[in-house]
């Protein structure tokens, strides 16, 4: 095998690799990333046996083509201190040794044999559809900060991604929660599509939005009964969904929450943000004291003090209530506008708050006893 790519190229695709590669893997295989020159491509791909990264890079010299894996890291950490305008020469020595080599650098690299590199595609023709990437990427976005770490219960551990409807309209909608506090988000869907409901482990979530990130246009996406696989410009991700039910999230939004509390978007981030400084780790309650059109912010810890400061707000009634202050800078530092809103009802209940500039996400947030 010998061919020649391009720095640049390859250190972007390296690097979406290296989020994939799991940093202990017993098999000392699934550290090597597979390289396959082809066709004027070079294939590469990566794996952690649950999610598959692949991508092409076209347009490549090659002389002889051939395949081999090599470690990624290693690889990735040398090919990131080339300098980026430079092509690099890879030429397979022997089953086990690559040199690559650049401008007046020459590395020798350990290879393992490609037939030893896990099996990776699987037919997806069926349930095929596409959807606008930014659309998506702003789905994941709006939920991804609510999936669970709790290992127990592991079907809350990712972001559940189903159909919808509404008034005759058909939504893809993604929800996630930890059963603190929980987001919902929906995009509207005009062809008939045929999909399952999944659940998107938290792994593969964070992947694709920093692939989404990069990309403009359509995601092809399909999936079979336990994997996902979404494809756009020559990248494909495939990744093997959470089993389990998913909780029935509609019980959870609150329905007569008749307080509402509108407040400026920034002046709230920041509040509170400053007097949650005093817990350290943001976990004592922020106390929200309010009355008409104000609001006392507060937090107490026995450690490092305390700290309060006022706000200007639009509220009619009279309420005492305290949240995670984590959870409430969450979902603020998601909004879009200029505004949130918070629908209330007693301290002991839910609070519902939206975002009046997206109509199409809501949250809801527990709040902490006092």
């Amino acid at each position: 095998m010998k061919f020649s790519v391009n720095q640049k190229d390859l250190q972007s695709s390296l690097n979406y690799c290296q989020g994939v590669i799991e940093k202990k893997s017993t098999l000392p295989i699934l550290s090597n990333v597979l390289l396959e020159a082809k066709d004027s491509n070079l294939k590469i791909t990566a794996t952690d046996l649950d999610l598959i990264f692949i991508q092409n890079i076209s347009n490549i010299e090659i002389s002889l083509e051939g395949e081999t894996t090599t470690s990624c890291s290693t690889l990735y950490d040398i090919v990131r201190k080339f300098n980026n305008e430079k092509k690099i020469d890879f030429n397979l020595l022997s089953e086990n040794k690559i040199n690559l080599e650049s401008d007046k650098s020459s590395f020798n690299l350990n290879c393992l044999k490609a037939a030893e590199f896990p099996l990776t595609e699987s037919n997806f023709k069926e349930n095929e559809f596409s959807i606008n990437s930014k659309k998506l990427l702003k789905l994941l976005n709006k939920c991804k900060f609510s999936v669970s770490n709790d290992e127990t219960r592991h079907y809350l551990s990712g972001i559940f991604v189903h159909l919808t409807e509404n008034e005759d309209k058909k939504y893809l909608t993604a929800v996630a929660t930890d059963s603190h506090r929980m987001a919902v988000s929906k995009t509207s869907i005009t062809e008939e599509i045929n999909f399952e409901s999944i659940i998107l482990p938290k792994k593969t979530i964070f992947q694709l939005c920093s692939l989404l990130d990069d990309h403009d246009g359509d995601v092809k996406i399909s999936n079979l009964k336990s994997k996902i696989k979404f494809e756009f410009n020559n990248i494909v991700l495939i990744s093997k969904l959470i089993d389990g039910k998913f909780p029935n999230y509609f019980q959870v939004i609150p329905k007569d929450n008749q307080k509402k509390l509108e407040i400026d978007l920034k002046p709230f981030l920041t509040s509170v943000d400053r007097v949650a400084s005093v817990s350290q780790d943001k976990k004592d309650g922020l106390r929200m004291n309010l009355t008409k059109n104000n609001l006392d912010l507060s937090v107490n810890n026995s450690n490092s003090g305390d700290g309060k400061e006022s706000l200007s707000v639009t509220f009619d009634h009279e309420l005492d209530i305290s949240f995670n202050p984590r959870y409430l800078l969450d979902v603020a530092s998601n909004m879009d506008g200029n505004k949130i809103e918070i629908y209330l009802k007693e301290p002991g209940s839910p609070a519902l708050i939206k975002d009046p500039s997206d109509f199409d996400s809501i949250y809801v947030v527990m709040p902490m006893k006092g």
